[in-house]
């Protein structure tokens, strides 16, 4: 089959796709011919060796695909030959088949595309636990996206509003507002500007009638997390999924005291390895707002798999407009 194999963490550049002998199955595995897998920030960071969890080289990179059950393992009779899943491998998406969990396979609703399936993969999941588990979101409450023209903020700005909030798009570059408005946003803040550790907390209040945030979601870490922190209301809670800002963020304790705040971090990839059932609970209503048309994919930019490395680039980049995706069979 054809892969993108990492021999060496480097440039991204140099990820190219060749020929590489086919998985073989263990007891609890299913065998998923691959046909749509996005590619992610995270995905970055593995390639460059720079995440805190880094696979044994060589390797194939690439979480969440999606495509059809072509075999199935000893002990596994929850999926059968022909299914529609979504896989939630930690590497291997980069193929054209990949070993997967049968635990962690989700079938697909009947109307979803394999593309849209992979748009949601790693994003909307990710959204789902920082809204759900970590700030225990409440209908009627105001929540601010910090990167919502990202992935996880294009979700997290449609999942809060299937959730009942009120949400707040933070957006840093202006051409980028009216996706997030399309995506559900009650109302844009600009994250760019001057000043922003004072600056950002008057315009979550005007932009929301004189109120403070209840809950931030934020991927972006650096400076703007320092200002959001001072953006949330009393008893708000803050949840951290990521740096893509570059910078690992500190905090003065005495300030979460104070306001009776909380800040907590999400890696969700822990959940599928130690709450596998929450994570099912949480695809049953990703694919139950799917249905309803509460949540659906932003358009993706589609790459074969010879071009896994220009599809990175657009990520590193940040110029594709939507999920950048990996058609892995035309």
């Amino acid at each position: 089959m054809r892969a993108a194999v990492i021999r060496e963490f480097g440039p991204i550049e140099a990820v190219a796709a060749q020929e590489v002998p086919d998985p073989v199955l263990v007891a609890g595995q299913v065998l998923v011919e691959v046909y749509a897998a996005p590619v992610n920030y995270v995905d970055l960071l593995v390639v460059g060796g720079q995440y805190q969890f880094l696979p044994a080289l060589p390797f194939v990179p690439g979480k969440g695909p999606a495509g059809v059950v072509a075999a199935v393992g000893p002990n596994v009779s929850s999926l059968a030959i022909g299914d529609r899943v979504l896989a939630m491998v930690e590497q291997g998406g980069y193929a054209e088949k990949v070993a997967a969990a049968a635990d962690q396979c989700y079938r697909l609703p009947a109307a979803m595309s394999f593309t849209e399936a992979a748009s949601m993969s790693l994003a909307y999941d990710t959204s789902w636990f920082a809204l759900r588990e970590r700030a225990r979101i409440q209908a009627g409450e105001t929540v601010l996206v910090l990167g919502a023209s990202g992935a996880v903020g294009l979700a997290s700005v449609q999942l809060a509003k299937a959730m009942g909030a009120r949400v707040l798009g933070g957006v840093s570059r202006p051409q980028r507002a009216g996706q997030v408005l399309k995506a559900g946003a009650d109302a844009i803040v600009d994250l760019s500007g001057e000043n922003l550790r004072d600056s950002l907390r008057e315009r979550v209040k005007l932009a929301n009638f004189g109120r403070y945030a209840d809950v931030v979601i934020d991927p972006l870490g650096g400076d703007i997390f320092d200002a959001a922190v001072r953006a949330l209301a009393w008893c708000g809670r803050l949840v951290v999924v990521g740096f893509a800002a570059g910078r690992i963020p500190t905090l003065k304790m005495n300030y979460v005291m104070l306001k009776n705040i909380e800040i907590s971090g999400l890696q969700v990839s822990d959940y599928r390895k130690r709450r596998p059932a929450q994570v099912a609970a949480c695809y049953a209503e990703l694919f139950e707002f799917y249905e309803q048309g509460r949540i659906r994919p932003p358009e993706a930019t589609c790459y074969p798999l010879a071009r896994a490395a220009e599809a990175l680039a657009a990520v590193r980049d940040r110029s594709a407009t939507g999920r950048s995706i990996l058609s892995v069979r035309e």
